[in-house]
Formats: C-alpha cells, structure tokens, sequence
C-alpha cells in the first residue's frame, strides 16, 4: 500500500471516528443526565443520585402518560400492520390498471401533505366523528398516515412471496385468506416485523396528533407531557427532561433490540436472508 493510500484511509477512519463521536453525545447525555443532580446541557461525569426518577414519580401524569403512548401506538401499530398487509398482498396479486401509479401517488400525497398541513380538516372530521378526546381517533389518524409507506414497502416483501406455495395450498383446498395467514405471512413475517417497529417508533414520537386532538390531562401521552416540563418562559427542567426522555426510550429500544434479536432487520425481499 503506497504512502499516499495509507494517509487517505486514516483521514478516513479519523472523519468516521469524528462523525461518530458526534451522533454518540446527545445519546450519552441521555444516559448520564438523568443520574446527576444537577444536569447541564454539557456532557459531563454525573454527581450520581437518584433524586430525579424520585421526583419524575410525583408527577400525576408521568406512568399514565406511558400508558397512554403505549395504548396509542400499539393501537396505530396494529392497525398499519394488519391493514398495510391485506392492500400490499392484493395489490401484489390482483392485476389492477394502474397499480404502480396508485402506489407512487399514495406515496407521494402521503409526503406532500403532511400532518402538520393537513390537521384542520383532520380536526373537522373528527370532531364530526365524535373523537375528539379519545385516544383511539389518534391512532386512526396516525394509522391513516403511516399506511401509504406502509403498503408501497410491504408489496416487496409481498412480490419476492413464491407463488408456487400458494398455488400448493390452493390444490389442497386452501381458501385466499387461510393461503395468505398461513403460507404468506409467515414468510414475509421479517417484513411485518421491520413495519410494525417503524410505524410504533412514528407513533411513538408524534406531538403535533394527540396535542390538538386530547384534551384530558389523564389521556395525554408521554410525547405531549414532556412540553409541560418547562416553564411559562420557555426554561427547560432539565432534571425532569432528561429522566423522563431516559424512560420514554426504553419501550422503543426493547422493542427494537426485540425484533432485531429475531430477525436481524437482514433481509432480502420477503425471504429471510
């Protein structure tokens, strides 16, 4: 290896260490500023206590705000799930004018109008719906949008399906919906996987949904009861803030480290590599 080639890969290793480095401090933060007394914006060895988990315990709202994100998010994540697979298999197995073109525009929309452009008629309908102030019309919305993605990315797990298992199990009289939950889900099982952490994790983190559409302190979710840990003035407790963001990662990063210890998120069409 020539002189020049050894000092351009050590630039390289070093701007991947830097970069890393870089991702790795705010996570760091979260892990140490929940344990010091008095955390700081800075990443420093925490003055350890445990103060702070006691305090985030009085607050009325912190366990039942868990409650309710998990509520909230599984209801969405079971919805995009069940839901996002029925349309990618029939889109995957019906001919229909002008799939691909539904699915890029189904796409496209989903991009383009986001939440946030889209919440006053959202609100109208379901104050027409009667859901304001329910925790299951927030999941619908989220459901409603999540599924365009969910849909375009399940149909390849869908197409890479060998059609022969199905035609085996309709010669020995299989009907459609029993082919599809037993021969086709239970190999494009990774990709139901990979759509139900994705949309839990969206779910998960959203604000803007449940802000507007609850009005209940009791049926707030953990997204929403982090904006009332700061002050009128816009000063953040930092103590609470960082406690609690500790405590609303964990259910995501089980789940993930769940689904990866599983199926590795290694996967090749709907066939696990």
């Amino acid at each position: 290896m020539t002189p020049a080639a050894v000092v351009r890969r050590i630039l390289f290793y070093g701007l991947i260490t830097l970069l890393s480095l870089f991702f790795a401090l705010p996570l760091l933060w979260l892990v140490l500023a929940p344990f010091d007394k008095t955390p700081t914006l800075t990443v420093k060895i925490p003055d350890f206590t445990l103060d702070n988990f006691a305090e985030l315990g009085k607050n009325p709202y912190a366990l039942s705000s868990l409650k309710n994100s998990i509520l909230i998010s599984g209801g969405a994540m079971l919805l995009v799930t069940a839901l996002s697979a029925l349309a990618a298999y029939a889109l995957s197995r019906v001919r229909v004018p002008g799939r691909d073109l539904i699915l890029y525009a189904l796409l496209l929309l989903s991009s383009i109008v986001t939440g946030t452009a889209a919440m006053v008629p959202i609100f109208l309908l379901m104050f027409q719906l009667g859901l304001i102030d329910d925790r299951s019309g927030v999941s619908l919305v989220l459901t409603g949008g999540l599924l365009p993605a969910a849909i375009f990315i399940l149909k390849d797990f869908m197409d890479s399906t060998p059609k022969s298992y199905e035609e085996s199990a309709r010669v020995f009289g299989a009907s459609p919906l029993q082919v599809l939950r037993h021969v086709v889900l239970p190999i494009a099982r990774p990709g139901l996987a990979t759509i139900a952490v994705w949309a839990l994790v969206n779910a998960w983190g959203d604000f803007l949904t449940a802000y507007i559409l609850l009005r209940d302190p009791e049926k707030t979710p953990a997204g929403v009861l982090m904006y009332t840990f700061y002050t009128e003035g816009g000063q953040a407790n930092l103590p609470l803030i960082s406690t609690f963001s500790l405590v609303y990662a964990i259910p995501v990063i089980a789940l993930y480290l769940f689904v990866n210890r599983r199926y590795g998120f290694r996967f090749h069409g709907g066939i696990k590599s």
